[in-house]
């Protein structure tokens, strides 16, 4: 999330503490802070899992899915999609310690 939007969700946090700001005004600029889904490509899902020094199995089993699945990802024959989409990029901010 960028600087602006940091101080834009904690101004909008206080508000809605203070009643300032009802529920669904708060859910909307929550969503408008969410980070954007990445697109991986093919490289993309090398690197992080290189970057990481885990096999393919290892990574699979990590992320909670086939060993194939992530062949075929690396393959570029199939994307990941939701929430692979979202621990991917969030393996590859922060590493594979965050899901251990």
């Amino acid at each position: 999330m960028s600087e602006i939007l940091d101080i834009a969700n904690d101004m909008a946090k206080d508000l809605f503490k203070v009643g300032a700001l009802d529920a669904i005004t708060m859910r909307q600029v929550e969503s408008l802070c969410l980070q954007k889904k990445r697109l991986f490509q093919a490289e993309d899902i090398r690197k992080i899992r290189t970057k990481n020094h885990v096999s393919q199995a290892v990574f699979a089993a990590m992320l909670g899915i086939g060993k194939t699945t992530v062949q075929q990802w690396e393959r570029g024959e199939k994307k990941p999609g939701g929430a692979a989409q979202r621990l991917l990029d969030l393996v590859d901010r922060k590493g594979l310690e965050v899901l251990s």
